[in-house]
């Protein structure tokens, strides 16, 4: 996320707009979830960020975290990322009752409602933009992202990107 999503911009006549930035090695990684209350089809997105790639332990916290504002359990809809799968099978040992695991069909990114939450984030909220360090990214994906918490119209479109009725 480091290396800006350049998108088209306006610029005077003559005076081509420049974005300066330079190859970087380190990275910001990060996980997303939007929930949706059975009954009352509340809307939430609940995230994280860290800043190496996000593996097995990493997911398992993440639910395990999840699952702690949900009581009653949860169904987990997940693609097929091998990293996913493996966590799946250590979730489902470690909560067998308070958690169902449905998958995504492979290579379907269009049905998975949260891939519009990072669709947002990138090529909308942070286009053009240049961190100047690892920082100034986490800020401006965390403002992004709680941006688009607050706003249940928006994450109610992602699920109608994605063809889903809630």
């Amino acid at each position: 996320m480091l290396q800006p999503v350049v998108r088209r911009t306006w610029a005077p006549e003559g005076n081509t707009p420049r974005q300066y930035r330079w190859e970087r090695h380190d990275r910001l990684s990060a996980i997303s979830a939007i929930t949706v209350s059975p009954q009352q089809r509340h809307l939430d997105l609940y995230f994280a960020l860290q800043e190496h790639n996000f593996c097995t332990p990493d997911v398992e916290s993440f639910v395990a975290e999840l699952l702690e504002h949900f009581p009653h359990g949860i169904i987990l809809v997940l693609d097929r990322w091998s990293v996913h799968l493996s966590a799946a099978k250590q979730l489902c040992q470690r909560f067998p009752r308070r958690m169902q695991i449905e998958w995504l069909p492979s290579h379907a990114p269009e049905l998975n409602p949260d891939e519009q939450v990072w669709t947002q984030t990138k090529y909308r909220d942070l286009a053009n933009f240049c961190p100047d360090n690892l920082t100034d990214l986490s800020q401006a994906v965390r403002h992004s992202l709680e941006h688009t918490k607050s706003h249940p119209v928006l994450l109610r479109s992602f699920f109608e990107h994605a063809g889903l009725k809630l």
